[in-house]
């Protein structure tokens, strides 16, 4: 099976709305430094080696992908049940394929050192890989039905949390074989992540509510509903005080999850994505500014919201399925997407 990424012409796939250009680059004119390439007399803006990089390989429907803290590569995964790991920059080689679980990977984080890699699958396990050798590290079990969600904490001890169809939430601490704490909600649960702190853990899930869990009481915290549908995806912001949910109502919302905050802790809605019959485990994120979210689509395009003003920045199209995953790269307007058409978009934005 090769693994292969392609250089792309520019098209309206990743060009703003309101901006359109031809698809061609030529040399620059003017300027200090003379000899930059421009893309029709736009700038190109990150130092991928084309505006759309492709990149394809996987054998199977691929549900998540991540960059590297440093930026310099990215995990994939997905149906296969394997990890792929890739080159962000050059030709985007996919330079390791690593042997991971018995079942589909529907989760995969890397830690905040870039040391580890974190996955959770529907063998029912949570794992965790060294990034460097490839080596698997450790297999928790615990879990009685498949794994949906892991998170790893950003700050302290180092802790994954993993949210599973058998309604609890579980937290792991790597240097213990079996889990270190158990939240039961009774619903199953498709969503996890820390807080800034790790000393909570939010989740979502069947049930439309998000929820917040204190590992200091060893109890629910607080609860928030709002949504309508089934929760299926949570990310935590850049400053730690808020979380942007992807939900089956075809919304999705960002949450004032500080203790204090007021009683209408819906902060910021956002429509346009659509989730289909296919009811797969989409997923968000946020700029490492905190001034875009993306979300993963049902109709096959990638959405970029601006947070203050809500508007859609991209709809960008280029999958053949459903979107899965979708990350911003940590230096660089980079958009990260991964869909069931077993295909990866690396593709240059405008600057935040």
């Amino acid at each position: 099976m090769a693994q292969v990424a392609k250089r792309m012409g520019e098209s309206d796939a990743m060009v703003p709305l309101a901006k359109r250009a031809r698809n061609e680059l030529v040399p620059s004119t003017g300027g200090a430094g003379g000899g930059e390439l421009v893309l029709s007399g736009i700038p190109r803006t990150s130092t991928l080696e084309a505006p759309i990089m492709l990149l394809a390989g996987h054998g199977g429907e691929i549900f998540t992908a991540k960059f590297h803290p440093d930026g310099s590569a990215l995990a994939s995964a997905g149906f296969d049940r394997q990890i792929y790991l890739w080159n962000v920059h050059g030709e985007c080689e996919n330079y390791a394929v690593l042997p991971a679980h018995s079942g589909a990977i529907m989760d995969l984080q890397f830690s905040a050192d870039g040391k580890k890699i974190f996955t959770a699958a529907t063998d029912k396990t949570v794992g965790i890989f060294d990034f460097e050798t490839g080596a698997r590290l450790k297999r928790f079990k615990g879990h009685q039905m498949f794994v949906n969600s892991c998170h790893s904490s950003r700050k302290g001890p180092e802790l994954i949390c993993s949210a599973s169809d058998d309604g609890t939430v579980k937290v792991w601490d790597p240097r213990s074989r079996a889990f270190v704490r158990s939240f039961d909600s009774k619903y199953p649960l498709l969503a996890c992540c820390f807080n800034e702190n790790s000393d909570a853990v939010i989740t979502g899930g069947i049930d439309t509510e998000i929820r917040v869990w204190d590992l200091k009481s060893d109890s629910m915290h607080f609860s928030i509903p709002g949504h309508t549908d089934t929760i299926t995806g949570l990310a935590l912001d850049p400053t730690g005080n808020f979380v942007l949910s992807n939900s089956m109502d075809n919304t999705a919302r960002i949450w004032d999850i500080r203790p204090y905050a007021p009683p209408q802790r819906c902060a910021g809605l956002f429509t346009g994505h659509q989730h289909n019959f296919e009811k797969n485990l989409l997923k968000c994120a946020w700029s490492k500014d905190g001034k875009r979210v993306a979300c993963g689509s049902g109709d096959r395009f990638v959405y970029i919201w601006e947070t203050q003003t809500r508007k859609i920045l991209y709809k960008l199209p280029g999958h053949n399925g459903s979107v899965n995953d979708v990350q911003f790269h940590p230096n660089e307007p980079i958009i990260l997407s991964v869909s069931s058409d077993k295909q990866i978009y690396l593709g240059e934005i405008e600057p935040s």
